[in-house]
């Protein structure tokens, strides 16, 4: 039963840093990646579709991406869906594809980009311990109902400890590496 419940935890907590992971690679560096635009929803014909379902991308430069539409009709859409997004970046469009310079990073820019990554580090550690939190609320129904003993409920809840500390360890590590990139100039 308690490893049902700390295997339960522990996928949680898995999808908590994937989730992590999305985020700071949401989070832009300077250089040019099709990953920034992850979370760009276009208006294609009245549904809000991902852009990366409607477009092809390109990285030509380090701070340059080439966007090719899959149907040029949507180009209007799709660069007014970048020019709003939280990039921070100017479309230009050609008539066929769009082309998006990044501009070079402040060292302001660059600050509040490592403030940013930090919060939702701290809103992924914080997931973490709100499942470790209900998973020992289940360890201790268990030991309550006596269907576990006390030793094996105490085993129980060090081993989550030990396993929220993993995870916890891993989201500082994600942390630490994306503000090496982003202050890398």
């Amino acid at each position: 039963m308690i490893d049902e419940i700390l295997a339960e935890a522990a996928d949680k907590m898995e999808r908590t840093i994937e989730a992590a992971k999305e985020d700071f690679a949401n989070i832009r560096t300077g250089r040019a990646h099709p990953g920034m635009y992850s979370k760009v929803m276009v208006d294609y014909y009245g549904s809000l579709t991902p852009l990366q379902q409607l477009a092809s991308f390109a990285v030509p430069e380090a701070r340059t991406i080439l966007i090719s539409p899959y149907d040029v009709s949507a180009l209007r859409e799709i660069e007014k869906a970048l020019g709003d997004s939280e990039v921070g970046a100017n479309p230009s469009n050609d008539g066929k594809t769009i082309r998006v310079t990044l501009p070079v990073l402040t060292e302001e820019r660059r600050k509040e980009y490592v403030k940013l990554t930090r919060t939702k580090g701290e809103d992924s550690k914080v997931a973490i311990r709100n499942h470790r939190r209900k998973a020992k609320e289940s360890i201790d129904k268990l030991v309550k109902d006596g269907e576990v003993g006390e030793d094996e409920g105490n085993r129980g809840e060090k081993d989550l400890d030990a396993l929220t500390k993993k995870f916890t360890d891993s989201v500082d590590e994600l942390v630490k590496r994306k503000e090496a990139e982003l202050l890398e100039v």
